[in-house]
């Protein structure tokens, strides 16, 4: 797996503490930044999603029930 350094500035006193908590900064930083690309393309896909329905002339509570309806047909 590939890696990319970043630089980012963080207040002294919150590095210090977290270095002196034992926390890993670096795997932090990866989880969150992981979880805001996860929020922000699940964002865009939302808005995709509501732009295909009014396309359709169909509110989000119909697709969800023909779903539904198609899972139980199975």
């Amino acid at each position: 797996m590939c890696s990319a350094v970043l630089s980012v500035r963080i207040r002294r006193g919150l590095r210090e503490e977290a270095e002196r908590l034992g926390v890993n900064i670096r795997e932090v930083v990866e989880k969150a930044l992981e979880e805001e690309v996860k929020r922000v393309k699940m964002g865009m896909l939302r808005k995709l999603f509501e732009e295909a329905l009014k396309s359709m002339n169909i509110s989000v509570e119909d697709w969800v029930m023909a779903v539904r309806e198609s899972r139980l047909e199975r």
